[in-house]
C-alpha cells in the first residue's frame, strides 16, 4: 500500500500575496475565511496531539469539509483510521455520530425508520445515526453491500428518503468511513457507484519506526485513546468557520489551462488499456475541487497544475477499474494513474 501523498502546506501565516487572484466567494468576508484557515490549521495541530505521522490522512480530512465531499480512510486494524476521525471530530464543535458496520446492519439502522407510536395511532419517524455532522462510518466494507447502498442518497443528495418523503440532512454533513483492505476476511468490496461518491481516499500504512515509537511511548507516559478530552483536545473551529472555508474556496480562480489539464488528465485514464473504468465527468469535477480546497488551504485564491498533480492520486485513484489480467501482472491503480498524469503536457 501507499500512503496518500500531499505537500505541506504553508501554514496560517500565509495568506494571499498580491496578485493571487480573487478573494473569498460569497458569504465569506476575507477576514471570515482568514479566521476559517486559521481554525483548521489548529484542526491539525488539535489531531496530532493524538495522532502521528498521518499528515496525509488529516489534509484529506480537510480537503473534504471544504469541498462538501466525503472521504475513505483504508487501513490494516491499528493504524489510528478511528482514533484520527475522532480526532478531527473532537477539535470540531459540531455533532458527531460513529456507526460499527456490521454484516447484520440494516440500511433502516443508518437512515432511521418509522415507528408505530400506539398512543397517537400513527406511525412516527425515527432519525437514525446519519442525521448528524460528522458520521463515522466503521469498517464500512464489513456490512453487505444492500446496507453500504443506504449511505447513497446521504452522500450524494444530503438526504435520505423515508416512505416516499426526502428528509434533509444537516449542514454541515460529512461522512468519513475507516475500511479494511479488501483481501481482509469479512470484508465486502465497496460498488463502484458508491467509491465514486468519496471525494477523496486515504491510505494509512503502518507507520514508520520513529513514529511507532513515539505512539509507544505516548501510551507508556498513561495517553488513553479513548479520552481525548485528557489528551488536550479541544474544539477550535466551529460550523460557521467551516462555512466560511468553504464561501472562500469557490472563489478560488480555475484558468481555462489548468481546466483542460484536469479533463485531460481523465480524459487519458478512459484510453488506458490497463483499466476497464476510467475517470468519469465526476471524477474531473471532484478533483479541480480538492485542488481549490488545496490552494486556498495554502493561502492562494487561484490553482496551479502542482495543486492538480498533488490531489490527483487521493481524488481519482480509487475510482479506477483494472483489468483482472492487468491484476494478475502486478498492475496498480495508483502506477496506470501516474503514468496518465506524466502523459498529459503540464500547461505553463
Amino acid at each position: 500500500m501507499t500512503t496518500t501523498a500531499f505537500p505541506p502546506t504553508d501554514g496560517p501565516g500565509h495568506g494571499p500575496g498580491p496578485g493571487s487572484g480573487p478573494g473569498p466567494g460569497p458569504g465569506a468576508g476575507p477576514e471570515a475565511a482568514e479566521r476559517a484557515r486559521a481554525a483548521l490549521h489548529a484542526v491539525r495541530l488539535e489531531v496530532a496531539k493524538v495522532v502521528v505521522g498521518q499528515d496525509a490522512a488529516v489534509s484529506g480530512l480537510l480537503i473534504a469539509l471544504l469541498a462538501k465531499g466525503h472521504i475513505l480512510l483504508e487501513g490494516v486494524p491499528g493504524v489510528a483510521k478511528t482514533l484520527l476521525v475522532r480526532a478531527l471530530a473532537a477539535a470540531l464543535d459540531v455533532e458527531t455520530t460513529r456507526v460499527q458496520f456490521t454484516p447484520d446492519l440494516m440500511p433502516g439502522d443508518i437512515t432511521g425508520s418509522l415507528i408505530f407510536d400506539a398512543g397517537a395511532s400513527q406511525f412516527t419517524f425515527r432519525e437514525g445515526p446519519v442525521f448528524t455532522n460528522l458520521l463515522l462510518a466503521d469498517e464500512i466494507n464489513r456490512t453487505p453491500p444492500k446496507t453500504q447502498s443506504a449511505l447513497l442518497e446521504a452522500m450524494e443528495e444530503r438526504q435520505v428518503s423515508v416512505d416516499g418523503r426526502p428528509r434533509p440532512l444537516p449542514v454541515p454533513f460529512l461522512v468519513a468511513a475507516t475500511q479494511n483492505p479488501v483481501e481482509y476476511e469479512g470484508t465486502y468490496p465497496l460498488p463502484e457507484a458508491q467509491l465514486d461518491r468519496f471525494l477523496v481516499k486515504a491510505v494509512l500504512d503502518v507507520p514508520p519506526r520513529d513514529h511507532e515509537i513515539a505512539v509507544v511511548r505516548r501510551h507508556a507516559s498513561g495517553f488513553d485513546p479513548r479520552d481525548l478530552a485528557a489528551a488536550g483536545v479541544r474544539p477550535v473551529a466551529s460550523a460557521a468557520d467551516l462555512a466560511a472555508g468553504t464561501a472562500a474556496v469557490k472563489g478560488v480562480a480555475v484558468s481555462d489551462e489548468v481546466a483542460s489539464y484536469i479533463v485531460d488528465i481523465a480524459r487519458a485514464t478512459r484510453v488506458s488499456p490497463s483499466l476497464t473504468l476510467g475517470v468519469s465527468p465526476r471524477g474531473a469535477t471532484a478533483l479541480m475541487a480538492t485542488a481549490r480546497a488545496w490552494a486556498w488551504l495554502n493561502g492562494r485564491g487561484f490553482v496551479t497544475p502542482d495543486d492538480v498533480k498533488a490531489l490527483a492520486h487521493a481524488t481519482l485513484a480509487h475510482r479506477l477499474g483494472l483489468r483482472p489480467e492487468a491484476e494478475m501482472e502486478g498492475v496498480s491503480t495508483g502506477s496506470v494513474l501516474a503514468a496518465a498524469v506524466a502523459s498529459v503536457p503540464v500547461p505553463r
